[in-house]
């Protein structure tokens, strides 16, 4: 065969080649962390088998809200218009000045508090019990902070270098940070606080938890390997909202999603590979209809 007819040959097998189907990738660690699948849990017993109201959201997720409305649970953030004999506070955590404050109703206060979140209040409090002056990495009106900070006589929290240029001399500083904070952004911030007050005594105390840790080194795994992430999981949703974060650093496409209805085909076209990954409120349920989705999307895009 003429050696211009072979070329003209392997053009058209490449031209008529049938495109490659885009690769799903699931981030190695993902979705709900067992702190918030025992307050699940411990809601969905609980309203089984006597009427409960949950002192703000139980998790960061309408889904799971919207379950155990069904199942009756009470939603309520006003603890003056608590109705049921039962309150439970939520995985975030509740400062006990404010549970105090439920349980003089004479009403009962269940804990879902996540394990996590009850070693950063220890930990908040051993600081101040040695002299140290409070110092939280987080975000102010998140509800977990508030839990932590509720309890203090005197604090400060800070989220950005602009928070610690902005903090007063002391002689010992004692630092935690909220459980889902990046701990990049922590260990950064604590850096400059040290820098800036030399001759202070800056204690740290590691209060960012091994599913957060877990999660955002996985997503930044996955978004390496990605040409489009897809991220599951609340606006409401700090962990969430930091995983996104997180994957921008490594991946130009990166979306935010709630439910499936909320993915787009657009967002797979030129992609070879698509990865999943979300938040630690994000039910399994819901990640495996979004992954089903995408897969749907991504061989359309391909045809």
């Amino acid at each position: 065969m003429p050696a211009y007819f072979a070329i003209q040959s392997e053009s058209v097998c490449a031209t008529l080649a049938p495109p490659r189907p885009v690769q799903i990738l699931r981030a190695t660690h993902l979705g709900m962390c067992f702190g918030v699948r025992s307050a699940i849990a411990l809601a969905c017993r609980e309203a089984a088998v006597a009427p409960l109201t949950v002192l703000g959201d139980l998790v960061h997720n309408e889904t799971i809200l919207a379950d155990l409305r069904r199942r009756g649970v009470v939603i309520e953030r006003d603890a003056t218009a608590v109705a049921t004999p039962t309150v439970m506070i939520t995985a975030h955590g509740a400062s006990q000045r404010a549970m105090q404050q439920v349980r003089e109703r004479g009403l009962r206060v269940l804990e879902a508090t996540c394990p996590l979140v009850q070693r950063a209040h220890r930990c908040v409090h051993e600081l101040v019990a040695a002299g140290c002056h409070p110092v939280i990495i987080g975000q102010r009106f998140h509800v977990e902070v508030r839990g932590m900070i509720e309890d203090l006589d005197e604090f400060d929290v800070v989220l950005a270098e602009s928070d610690v240029m902005g903090l007063m001399e002391r002689t010992r500083f004692g630092v935690v940070a909220q459980t889902t904070q990046p701990v990049e952004r922590v260990k950064r911030l604590v850096a400059l606080m040290r820098a800036r007050f030399p001759r202070a005594d800056v204690r740290f105390a590691d209060t960012v938890c091994q599913p957060t840790k877990r999660r955002q080194a996985a997503a930044a795994e996955l978004a390496r390997q990605s040409d489009v992430v897809i991220v599951v999981g609340s606006e409401q949703s700090n962990n969430t909202r930091e995983l996104v974060a997180t994957c921008r650093r490594f991946c130009e496409r990166v979306h935010h999603v709630q439910t499936p209805d909320d993915l787009q085909a657009a967002w797979f076209s030129d992609a070879a590979t698509a990865g999943i990954t979300a938040g630690t409120s994000t039910p399994d349920a819901v990640i495996d209809v979004v992954e089903s989705r995408a897969r749907e999307l991504a061989e359309r895009s391909d045809r």
